[in-house]
């Protein structure tokens, strides 16, 4: 099974972003493209800037537990945010909705696993399930390059990732 959700990403590196926040600003430029996906340009109104300020960036980067904290601040009462299993990850895709991703090889103690990224926060934009699962991500860009889809086998990054949902509570 493969599922894949087209979305436009962003460079954390983007001009429109403060050149102080720029080598830490992968949090909220992973939340600016996720709300974007979800609520549209215009309805959100923030920059990742904005984002940054918001949830509480700093120079070494964007700690879990205050993305989570200050999304749900963000976005209120009717909204669960917070961590899940790559099968749940992989659900929210199916239902049409991205997943932030963590790779952090620090907090994880990983410090000499091989890793895509040593710490970087990214959107899960979707999967290929068909033999080895292959999670696809939109990088949030570099220095010199823009944001664009990669991929990667999960079995090698698995020790390093924390996934986060963001979903809609059902009432009733």
């Amino acid at each position: 099974m493969q599922k894949r959700l087209n979305v436009k990403g962003c460079s954390q590196y983007s001009t429109d972003v403060k050149e102080q926040y720029r080598p830490s600003a992968c949090g909220p430029t992973t939340a600016y493209v996720m709300m974007n996906y979800l609520f549209g340009e215009q309805a959100v109104n923030k920059s990742i800037n904005d984002f940054y300020d918001m949830l509480g960036g700093t120079k070494i980067g964007l700690f879990t537990w205050r993305f989570k904290r200050n999304m749900r601040r963000y976005l209120g009462p009717g909204w669960l945010v917070d961590n899940c299993t790559v099968e749940q990850a992989m659900a929210e895709i199916d239902a049409g909705r991205l997943v932030a991703v963590k790779f952090d090889k620090y907090f994880s103690l990983r410090f000499f696993t091989p890793a895509l990224f040593a710490y970087h926060w990214v959107p899960l934009i979707g999967y290929d399930a068909t033999n080895e699962l292959t999670l696809f991500i939109h990088d949030n860009g570099g220095r010199n390059r823009e944001s664009r889809v990669r991929s990667f086998q999960y079995k090698k990054e698995k020790n390093v990732l924390t996934f986060i949902r963001i979903t809609p509570l059902q009432h009733t």
